[in-house]
């Protein structure tokens, strides 16, 4: 199989080689998907990159990166029914604790983490499900039902918001969205009742007017550390916080008075560790949004498996108006 791997920390254009590896055979529970796209997300830039204050080496002499991606089984361990032979299918985890991941021709992983992608649904939509969708499902769905709530969805122009936007709506919810100015049509198109520029210096009072003056019910958090304080006074009492990012500040300082007497919830949500029953109802969701035509799955860009290079310096420039693939075939 041929595959983009790293066997090192560092810049993409220093550390991602291209690479002929054996196909690992599937073995009992296993199978092998002939990948047609992977998604590139955040998190893969990160884990490539390294931190300052993490592993100095990667967990495994050689790393193929990515988690997400969409192809078809071509070959099927022991226990797996071989009538998945030929079936499509998307990846969620590919790369997550193993050492190869979806940035080429083959992967080979245990048979639930290839789910039967809908005949109706193409491959790059379903390069997306893995991280981006399935968080999103989480973070809006993750206490129940939405219908007839209001939902304060942070970061909606991105990839994982803009999914959750569509979401929300479809699940009956009215939709507050804060997202950049360049952003703001995409997500009403999107179906946000009100979509505020996030920079607002009355960001509070806009929510707030939004809601005819009333605290929003729920909260998809892109960014925790620097919107909690905001957070705390938009959110209703026995509110719920889904946080699923805080990149610009990891050591958050949380106003707790104000949140204890709200009783909120805080749940952070980290997609790799969804436990199975959650995940398949996530699965089902996003499954039963795309059927009913509530779910696109915008692609800002796709490379060649060549060029991941290039791919992941796309996702690290930010910006973008939907998801980074990678060509496998």
């Amino acid at each position: 199989m041929k595959s983009v791997f790293y066997d090192r920390f560092g810049p993409a254009a220093d550390v991602l080689q291209l690479k002929t590896f054996d196909t690992p055979a599937p073995a009992a529970g296993e199978v092998t998907v002939r990948l047609a796209f992977s998604g590139v997300n955040p998190s893969d830039i990160k884990s490539r990159a390294g931190s300052p204050t993490g592993p100095t080496k990667p967990l495994f002499p050689e790393v193929i990166p990515h988690s997400d991606g969409a192809g078809v089984i071509e070959t099927v361990g022991e226990g797996v029914d071989p009538k998945r032979i030929g079936t499509r299918v998307w990846i969620w985890n590919g790369q997550w604790q193993r050492a190869f991941g979806t940035a080429s021709t083959h992967i080979t992983l245990p048979a639930e983490q290839a789910v039967p992608l809908p005949d109706a649904v193409s491959f790059e939509t379903g390069a997306i499900l893995g991280i981006p969708g399935l968080t999103a499902a989480q973070a809006v769905f993750g206490n129940g039902k939405v219908e007839g709530q209001t939902l304060l969805i942070s970061g909606g122009g991105g990839t994982v918001g803009y999914l959750a936007v569509q979401l929300a709506v479809w699940g009956g919810a009215k939709v507050i969205a804060t997202c950049s100015a360049r952003d703001v049509q995409r997500v009403k198109a999107a179906g946000a009742q009100t979509v505020l520029d996030y920079r607002s210096e009355t960001l509070v009072a806009d929510i707030l007017a939004a809601n005819d003056g009333a605290p929003v019910d729920r909260i998809l958090e892109v960014e925790f550390g620097a919107n909690v304080a905001m957070n705390a006074e938009v959110i209703a009492p026995n509110g719920f916080i889904a946080a699923y990012g805080s990149q610009n500040d990891m050591t958050p300082t949380m106003p707790f008075r104000p949140l204890l007497f709200k009783a909120v919830t805080i749940d952070i949500i980290l997609i790799y560790l969804l436990p199975l029953p959650q995940r398949e109802t996530c699965i089902d969701l996003l499954h039963r949004a795309l059927a009913d035509h509530a779910l696109t799955c915008p692609v800002a860009q796709v490379f060649p498996l060549e060029d991941c290079v290039a791919a992941h310096d796309a996702v690290l420039t930010g910006g973008r108006a939907g998801a980074v693939l990678i060509d496998c075939s």
